[in-house]
């Protein structure tokens, strides 16, 4: 009898990760997979679109969570996750990132009793087994509700798949077995090359009136930078002496889009392009054909690595190391000089494609393979 992996997603990014583990799964009779999604994000723009570009089939069930505060979404999904566990009797629980989703659904998986024990590595056990990948990633700023569904997802976490080498120096700090953890690579990567081709044929530059290399691209929707209207409004007013020079694309998260509105904010149109979000293959022909990239995601950042585009984080940490060490990142918080100064180091920047180890596409294959080996061990 395949074995029931129940396989969790609630944000943009988790669906991006997903997507090759199911394509993963589906390949192997030993597997059971079943797709939940929380509804973390439900806007068709950051949830279906996914969906249908990706090619993932339709999740087997929906919490339909919605939004709140950390506190009461995180509280809902571990409310509306129990029964699903019940009703499914799962071995195994995957979760990817470091979304309310991952924590929420984690912390009941490593909580849950079976109605029957099986062995595992060696044991019996009568709790699933809790998967996560891209474990091991830390900023080490607790201000970031990120850091914390991180930290706490690795403690309960009975398998922990890493995606690059900075990830098994943190465990290991933190004191996790080595026997719990297997770098694999990047399963961000591997949907961004998967879909590289298809990406190239995207219509978006024609459809926005813009040049390959003769713009850049802007996102922003960490709290740390749109919460506080005055910082918004600064850093805001920053880009805009950017966008003087070199034209911006900013398409605009929905909490930012709120932000924005309360601060009364308006970008001139001449050098901005503020447009809804988009579908993934738009986006990534956008960043593909940047000049430069300014972003305060963690995702981004990855992205831009192996595009070869030079990217500005505009945050004072990063929990991707790699992406500064090997490849086209440069970690420039929010003062106005230094981030003069990393775009003016961003425009001098040769492209170059940067894969770091095993973000070579087959990430999600490896992470099947060991999965594969423990449970038939």
């Amino acid at each position: 009898m395949p074995i029931k992996i129940l396989c969790v997603a609630g944000a943009r990014p988790n669906f991006i990760k997903i997507a090759p583990l199911m394509r993963g799964f589906a390949a192997d009779p030993l597997w059971d997979a079943r797709l939940i999604h929380t509804g973390q994000h439900y806007d068709e723009r950051l949830s279906k679109v996914f969906f249908d570009e990706l090619a993932i089939a339709p999740p087997h069930l929906s919490l339909a969570v919605g939004s709140a505060s950390h506190a009461g979404q995180t509280a809902e999904i571990i409310r509306r996750f129990e029964p699903v566990l019940e009703a499914e009797q799962p071995k195994a629980v995957l979760v990817v990132g470091d979304v309310n989703s991952t924590i929420a659904c984690g912390l009941v998986a490593a909580k849950f009793q079976l109605r029957e024990a099986f062995a595992f590595r060696g044991t019996t056990r009568s709790r699933p087994v809790l998967i996560h990948v891209e474990a091991g990633l830390r900023s080490f700023d607790d201000e970031m509700p990120e850091e914390i569904n991180r930290r706490l997802t690795d403690t309960i976490s009975d398998v922990l798949f890493v995606s690059e080498e900075a990830g098994l120096v943190n465990l290991k700090r933190e004191g996790v077995e080595d026997h719990r953890v297997f770098l694999v690579g990047n399963v961000m990567i591997d949907t961004l090359l998967h879909a590289r081709d298809r990406a190239k044929h995207s219509p978006i530059l024609s459809q926005l009136g813009l040049e390959a290399g003769a713009y850049g691209v802007v996102t922003l929707h960490r709290p740390s930078n749109v919460d506080d209207p005055t910082r918004l409004v600064d850093l805001l007013t920053l880009l805009d002496r950017i966008a003087q020079r070199l034209p911006l694309v900013f398409p605009i998260h929905p909490r930012t889009h709120q932000r924005l509105a309360a601060c009364g904010v308006t970008l001139a149109a001449d050098r901005w392009k503020t447009i809804e979000p988009v579908g993934y293959l738009d986006f990534m022909k956008l960043q593909a054909e940047a000049r430069v990239v300014f972003t305060d995601s963690g995702g981004i950042q990855e992205e831009t690595t192996v595009l070869g585009v030079p990217c500005v984080t505009l945050r004072d940490n990063t929990e991707r190391p790699v992406t500064i060490l090997e490849g086209t990142n440069i970690l420039a918080g929010t003062d106005e000089a230094k981030v003069l100064t990393a775009f003016e180091r961003a425009l001098s920047m040769e492209r170059k494609t940067a894969l770091p180890r095993y973000w070579d596409g087959q990430a999600a294959q490896r992470i099947c393979s060991v999965l594969g080996g423990l449970f038939r061990s």
